[in-house]
Parts: C-alpha cells; structure tokens; sequence
C-alpha cells in the first residue's frame, strides 16, 4: 500500500468520527509528539538485551506495533494538512543528507558531523567526523 492510499484511509476513519474540527496543525504535532512519548516509553529502563528481546514478548511486540502506527498516522495527517508529500520529503532530505554527511568523512561514525564544503580540513588535518569530542572539563 501506498502513503497516498495509507492516508486516505486514515482520513476516511476521521472523516467518519467528525474528528477533523480537531486535527488542525498544531495539534496534529503536539499529537504526533505525544505518541512518540509513548514509544519513547517502551524504552524506559530498559537494558539493550531487554530491548532485543522485545520482538520474541508478544505483548512487548504489539505496544512497539501500535505505538510505531500512532506515530506514523499523525505523520500522514500532519503531512496532509500542510500539504507534503512524504516521499519526496524524505527523498530530498537523504539527498541534502548526502552532502551534509558524505561516506568519505562520516563512514562508521557516530559522531553529529557535517562536512565544510567551503574549508573540509580542520587546521590539525582531521574532518569533523574524525576529531576527538572534547567534552567540558568539570574543574572548570
């Protein structure tokens, strides 16, 4: 199924309750946040091990289904609202992404990087990516 069919059957489930007075932009974020609260909060204490065994818990495995469906038809109500079209959204934002974080600079890391397009080189020949974090020294 497509994004476009996805969200005219999710508008048609609205259209059908009378929901749409209340699904202006605005609280179409907010809800769309609060969902992706929830799914935040099926990680909450747990351990990666914990978190791997999510999809062997049924129960576990069905709150990430439900919460990952709340998120994402938001999403679709937000993008329909404000007239975006997700696929070509996320099509244009890898390709900004591309050239934001190439592979030759970014490749294995974890690190928020982004290469300098005007000055790629760092004065001590590393790129963003591969410069040490320094972090704030607390006797400082």
């Amino acid at each position: 199924m497509s994004l476009l069919a996805l969200t005219a059957e999710v508008i048609e489930f609205r259209e059908q309750r009378n929901w749409a007075q209340f699904h202006n932009l605005r609280n179409l974020i907010v809800s769309l946040n609060l969902e992706a609260s929830e799914l935040l909060e099926l990680t909450q204490w747990k351990s990666d091990a914990d978190m791997a065994d999510m999809a062997e818990d049924a129960r576990a495995r069905e709150a990430l289904h439900d919460e990952c469906a709340d998120v994402l038809i938001y999403l679709l109500l937000i993008a329909e609202n404000a007239g975006i079209d997700l696929e070509a959204a996320a099509r244009a934002k890898l390709a900004k992404n591309a050239v934001r974080y190439p592979v030759e600079l970014c490749f294995g890391s974890s690190r928020k990087c982004a290469a300098d397009t005007a000055n790629p080189e760092r004065s001590d020949g590393l790129t963003r990516c591969q410069a040490p974090v320094r972090t704030p020294d607390p006797q400082a």
